[in-house]
């Protein structure tokens, strides 16, 4: 799920993706999801933590609208940590500013 610059805002095209994965994550109530937030590598290393923890709260907020349960779903940030890119061109800062939903055991 793919943010904008400095927004921890979902942007309404990952709405549908984000009810597919609480269908399956409600049908299957043992399996556990971490959301990883991060950002692109502007911004202080503690700006940057806090905006990578408010990004997968939202994306953990949203699931639990379709009826996620919290004990389903972690929250960590990485930060600048985790950069996919490293050109310093918007290009690439568009890859970085993400959640990753990761199942357990991946």
């Amino acid at each position: 799920i793919f943010f904008d610059y400095d927004s921890d805002a979902i942007r309404d095209q990952y709405q549908a993706l984000i009810e597919n994965h609480a269908k399956y994550l409600v049908a299957h109530p043992q399996t556990k999801v971490v959301l990883q937030g991060n950002t692109d590598e502007r911004g202080t290393h503690e700006y940057n933590l806090s905006l990578g923890q408010r990004r997968a709260v939202a994306v953990k907020q949203a699931l639990n609208v379709q009826g996620v349960n919290d004990q389903q779903i972690e929250t960590v940030s990485y930060g600048e940590e985790r950069s996919k890119q490293n050109c310093g061109e918007e290009e690439c800062f568009q890859h970085d500013r993400r959640v990753d939903i990761v199942y357990s055991g991946q």
